[in-house]
């Protein structure tokens, strides 16, 4: 096999796990009532269902980058897919609500190693410049795809059992595997030098987990509780830890230098708004949907179809436009993109217009994700080093589900406040509006940053000048 067609065979490999890897995360969404109703979970138990899956998602992103860099980033993909697969398997066939959502965490964690680990294959494969631009957006509109997609899919599979939309990715999960042996290059078993810095793991998979925690459960306990404040000072404690245990250690876990990096700072804020937002947006307007507008499961899938398809259509071409317009102006016309779509959805009522509203507000966010996704991707591997490549992308997944979390408990407890249950067109709107507002700080973030890299050549002109005269 050349070392051409091996390469792109492995992307191939990569981008259909990453693209179960994002499903998970949505396609549960539409099925919740069935699970409710057969395993006769309460509504507290339930959340624990999608929840389950983000705590160990976002929880174990940072420990699962930097293992496969002191490990091997193959060796750690195999097995964190396998494992992925066994509990695929066994979330479709329990009958008992706590074993469904143990499930879903331990896909959750095999999901925190398979994602860094299989972004950190790509950036060491590929070389820096336009095949790794191409490999990346691809890679990247996968993932994006498999998200946007994970409720049309869902909606699909729930029409035949709710099991299924937990079984499906088995299959896909064990064929990938067996290719993954054969094509996935050997190389990336190589192991970064550096001792594995224990505490520093311990001590930032502790502050991410309960940080996760907390959001999640703060509308429930009340974001002023005694328990609320007391977990999010316990969440600033393990961080403070965290920082002094690095900066002591001779082989930390994160390289706190690495976060000198302007671009890898503004794509990390710029991930934790897109996806953050987003996943709360899909939230409320599945409430609007369903529970307002009385739309079938299979109608509200549906409604999402526009953005799905417009990401996985655009995917191979993102590569091409971040070479020749380079990523800033992506990602700040994606941005513009994404606050237009939630501005459109400001405007829902009783008798929403599909080729007025839903239709184009949708097109406008699959623009969103089609262009700042892959585009925030290359930024913030681009000029890392190869051995902290598994590091800057755990980072970067870390900061989207994390922000998926804590955005997700704000809307929720903005759409909750009233007494309508969160079903009025008031509270809806509301809710909508921590979105776009997060949007419009997004916009406000890419636009400074396209400017300090525009004055970068200008500095660095007049620097030249002065070293000539």
């Amino acid at each position: 096999m050349s070392s051409f067609s091996s390469r792109w065979g492995a992307l191939a490999v990569l981008c259909a796990v990453i693209f179960l890897d994002a499903l998970d995360v949505s396609m549960v969404g539409v099925a919740l009532p069935s699970i409710q109703h057969d395993l006769g979970l309460s509504t507290s138990s339930l959340q624990w269902v999608v929840s389950g899956y983000v705590l160990g998602y976002g929880g174990l992103l940072l420990l699962g980058g930097r293992t496969a860099d002191l490990l091997g980033r193959r060796r750690v993909f195999l097995v964190a897919l396998g494992v992925f697969a066994v509990a695929s398997l066994l979330g479709g066939l329990v009958d008992d609500g706590t074993l469904l959502i143990v499930a879903r965490f331990v896909k959750g964690v095999s999901a925190a190693f398979t994602a860094p680990a299989a972004l950190s294959i790509i950036t060491t494969t590929f070389p820096e410049g336009p095949l790794r631009n191409r490999a990346l957006s691809v890679f990247t509109a996968s993932g994006a795809s498999g998200y946007s997609l994970g409720l049309v899919i869902s909606g699909l599979l729930t029409e035949i059992g709710w099991r299924w939309t937990l079984l499906m990715p088995v299959p896909v999960a064990v064929v990938a595997l067996v290719a993954a042996l054969r094509v996935l290059p050997r190389g990336n078993d190589d192991t970064a030098e550096g001792g594995h810095d224990v505490l520093g793991a311990v001590l930032i998979t502790a502050s991410m987990l309960l940080l996760v925690f907390t959001v999640v459960q703060a509308p429930e306990a009340g974001w002023g509780s005694l328990r609320t404040i007391g977990s999010l000072a316990g969440v600033a404690a393990l961080l403070g830890l965290f920082v002094l245990a690095e900066l002591r250690m001779k082989h930390p876990l994160v390289r706190l230098g690495i976060l000198r990096s302007g671009s890898l700072v503004r794509a990390n804020l710029g991930l934790l708004i897109l996806f953050g937002s987003y996943v709360s947006f899909q939230f409320v307007a599945m409430q609007y949907f369903q529970n307002l507008l009385g739309w079938s499961a299979l109608g509200t899938a549906l409604a999402f179809l526009p953005a799905g398809l417009l990401v996985a259509v655009t995917s191979t071409r993102m590569g091409e436009f971040a070479d020749r317009f380079g990523t800033g102006k992506l990602i700040v016309v994606g941005a513009a993109a994404l606050a237009g779509g939630y501005a459109m959805f400001l405007g829902i009522d009783e008798s929403p217009s599909l080729g007025g509203l839903v239709i184009p507000g949708m097109v406008l966010l699959g623009i969103a994700f089609a262009l700042s996704f892959p585009s925030l991707n290359i930024q913030a591997t681009s000029g890392v080093d190869d051995d902290e490549q598994g590091l800057a992308s755990g980072l970067l997944n870390t900061s989207g589900q994390v922000g998926g979390a804590i955005v997700l408990a704000v809307v929720t407890a903005v759409l909750t406040s009233g007494d309508s249950g969160g079903t009025s067109i008031g509270a809806l709107r509301a809710a909508i509006a921590v979105s776009l507002v997060l949007a419009l700080v997004g916009l406000g973030i890419s636009a400074l940053g396209l400017r300090s890299r525009r004055r970068a050549p200008a500095v660095e002109q007049e620097a030249s000048v002065y070293e000539t005269v």
